[in-house]
């Protein structure tokens, strides 16, 4: 099983839309059985009394153009044990990757990345919460999640 957690700072807005735009990426190639799935956030700033916000109303909303639901994903914050955890900890920017790299005490097994780096770019895909332009956020997202499904399958790590 192929075990991805994708991070960003509040886990309401780009981690989520990454979570559910690749789970229905493996849903549609029928892949669902090989992969686990989450989102998490570098900060607590979502994430009252312990219990976390839904996802963002414009991302659910960007989300549901697509045809793709986030029902009952609530904003958690990342944790030192996920490292061990996951195959994979993608984050969507450089202050996530900083944040997630002192939270997981460094990344000695080369887990961390950022998800555009499966398309070949270092760019950090941009935070809607200040931009606003969740169009953008999406395609970034699509685009460094379908490159990821493509980087697993070349890898030989699929239909094992």
């Amino acid at each position: 099983m192929i075990k991805i957690l994708f991070v960003c700072h509040g886990n309401i807005c780009r981690s989520p839309m990454a979570e559910f735009v690749m789970k229905d990426l493996v849903d549609r190639e029928k892949l669902s059985q090989e992969f686990f799935i989450a989102s998490a956030a570098t900060s607590t700033e979502e994430i009252w009394n312990g219990i976390g916000n839904p996802v963002y109303p414009p991302a659910r909303k960007k989300l549901a153009e697509h045809g793709i639901s986030c029902e009952g994903k609530r904003a958690v914050q990342l944790q030192g044990t996920d490292y061990q955890k996951y195959d994979f900890i993608i984050g969507m920017d450089s202050a996530n990757i900083r944040n997630m790299k002192r939270m997981l005490g460094g990344d000695p097994e080369s887990r961390i990345c950022k998800l555009l780096s499966f398309a070949g770019s270092e760019r950090d895909i941009s935070d809607p919460w200040y931009t606003g332009d969740f169009d953008a956020t999406y395609r970034d997202v699509l685009e460094g999640c379908e490159a990821l499904l493509r980087h697993l399958a070349e890898s030989g790590r699929l239909g094992g």
